[in-house]
């Protein structure tokens, strides 16, 4: 996970605050490493945690639209152009991109 932070730092230019996993994550020693590098942990617990529960959930109510970017992922992915790029010129890939978002509005507002 460390890895992970590490990358994304590099990427964006500084560590994030919140970091968003699933109920996979819900780990105290995850917990201790991440508060140590200065980011929380946002999970569901797992059913059955037998420590107390970490977090009161406001946090976590805030954070609950993250379905919607994996929704929108999972929409994308079903334009094989999208997932595999076939194009050579990478000026060709963002067409496709706003292609495949139009497509999936258009389909949404058709309903």
């Amino acid at each position: 996970m460390s890895d992970k932070l590490d990358q994304m730092e590099l990427i964006v230019g500084e560590r994030p605050l919140l970091l968003i996993g699933d109920r996979a994550c819900d780990s105290d020693k995850l917990d201790r490493e991440l508060q140590d590098r200065g980011t929380e942990m946002v999970a569901p617990h797992i059913r059955g945690r037998r420590r107390k529960n970490t977090q009161d959930g406001r946090v976590r109510r805030r954070c609950n639209r993250q379905w919607k970017i994996e929704r929108l992922f999972a929409w994308l992915f079903n334009n094989r152009r999208i997932v595999t790029r076939y194009e050579r010129h990478p000026l060709n890939f963002p067409g496709f991109l706003q292609l495949a978002c139009a497509m999936i509005l258009v389909r949404r507002v058709s309903r």
